[in-house]
């Protein structure tokens, strides 16, 4: 696969998925800036974490603007893979390539630490090396994770099956404790109706070699890869 790691001004994770798709996974990665325009040729694009332009106004609110995210949403109208991470995730939102919006953590502090999160559905490109349920220990790394959506967004998004991701405590449970930053109903993540377009607050990247504490977030990378060579089989 082809995967192009977008860069805004502020970004901070692009390296580390830059490494991962590289260097553990041996994919054809390289950057992109934000103010190119074209993502021809390539399969997968990654919005990473970040402070993109300073997270001024709102997390994610100017990155929305940029040149390249008009070849961003034409990758996901053609089915391909996009996957934001963290700030990446709030910038789909911004965007309106996901629903719903990232705001300020209810307890207002900024969290940074390692938590249970657990699968929803393996049945997606983004989780098929995963099992229904399992409990992964992801980092996160966030001031404005909450997140929010109407009533009527929230049971569409469960009901389609578009919730990949809850926070849970370890034992798979979604208890209040367990949520670090308020998020409705303990959403960690979500993809679009078409399920080719990924956000999640939790850092996959950072959580992908075991000498990092954890590689519980590489079955994510690997989920895509594999999704990715069944659609070219069949």
């Amino acid at each position: 696969m082809r995967w192009a790691v977008i860069q805004f001004p502020g970004s901070n994770c692009d390296q580390d998925v830059l490494h991962v798709l590289q260097n553990v996974l041996a994919q054809e990665a390289a950057y992109v800036w934000h103010k190119e325009t074209s993502l021809n040729g390539v399969d997968a694009v990654v919005l990473p974490g970040g402070f993109s332009y300073g997270d001024y106004l709102r997390c994610g609110a100017i990155a929305r603007f940029s040149p390249i995210m008009p070849a961003v949403k034409k990758a996901a109208a053609q089915g391909k893979t996009v996957l934001g991470i963290c700030n990446g995730f709030q910038i789909l939102c911004e965007a309106g390539l996901l629903p719903g919006v990232l705001v300020r953590n209810t307890s207002l502090h900024f969290r940074c630490e390692t938590l249970p999160v657990r699968v929803e559905h393996p049945a997606s490109r983004f989780t098929r090396d995963y099992l229904a349920g399992q409990v992964l220990r992801l980092p996160i790394a966030h001031g404005e994770g909450h997140y929010v959506a109407d009533e009527a967004t929230l049971d569409s998004l469960f009901q389609h099956k578009q919730v990949l991701f809850t926070y849970s405590d370890a034992q798979g449970r979604n208890t209040p404790a367990a949520n670090p930053n308020g998020s409705q109903r303990h959403i960690a993540g979500i993809t679009n109706r078409a399920g080719n377009v990924l956000g999640l607050m939790p850092h996959p990247e950072r959580a992908s070699e075991k000498i990092l504490g954890s590689d519980d977030g590489l079955g994510l990378f690997t989920s895509i890869l594999a999704s990715q060579e069944t659609a070219l089989v069949t």
